[in-house]
């Protein structure tokens, strides 16, 4: 990783995806419906196979349906996540609507979503962090949605940066943008070299 600053790109990109990084230090701030609406179109707009568009996001803005969907969560997430004010969980359709065969690229497709969401949130001022952490049976219960039909991918927080004094110490040392591999490490042109 470039250990000389860890937030330096290697060749010219759009500094919106340099500035996006995954906070825990949330403000309890609520967000308002443009910027709800504003996140979910982006997302909307995600490319994906045959434009089949299998990414749902299941989302909860009130203190009752955040504290349910926090229940989905691994406790070491609930810890910082539940002062964010959008919460959430990434849905990924698993057969095509066009066909009802098997969609094995529908995990793919919902993570372009998840970006474009994520980018959208850094246009508007927020930000945004996904979770692995999460228990998915309970995810698809408080949701409502028939995991026969969706897959839960990741859950979700979104809102505006707090200060990381808020955080316990073991999170306040790690609240900060990490690096990226080397550019070399990340591609290679024609056969695998390794």
């Amino acid at each position: 990783m470039n250990r000389a600053n860890p937030r330096t790109p290697q060749a010219e990109v759009c500094s919106l995806f340099v500035d996006r990084w995954s906070p825990r230090s949330f403000a309890d701030e609520p967000l308002t419906p443009a910027q709800l609406d504003s996140l979910f179109e982006a997302a909307r707009w995600a490319p994906s196979c045959y434009n089949d568009q299998p990414a749902l996001f299941a989302f909860a803005v009130s203190q009752a349906d955040r504290a349910a969907y926090l229940e989905a969560l691994v406790e070491s997430n609930r810890v910082w996540a539940a002062r964010a004010p959008l919460l959430g969980f990434v849905l990924a359709r698993k057969t095509f609507a066009h066909t009802g065969k098997p969609n094995r690229w529908a995990p793919f497709d919902a993570g372009a979503a998840w970006m474009s969401l994520a980018l959208q949130a850094r246009l508007l001022g927020l930000h945004a962090h996904a979770m692995a952490g999460f228990n998915a049976e309970k995810a698809a219960e408080v949701t409502g949605i028939d995991p026969e039909r969706y897959e839960v991918m990741a859950a979700l927080a979104v809102g505006h940066r707090d200060e990381e004094e808020r955080l316990p110490d073991n999170l306040r040392q790690r609240e900060a943008p990490n690096g990226r591999r080397e550019l070399r490490e990340v591609s290679f042109e024609g056969r695998f070299p390794g």
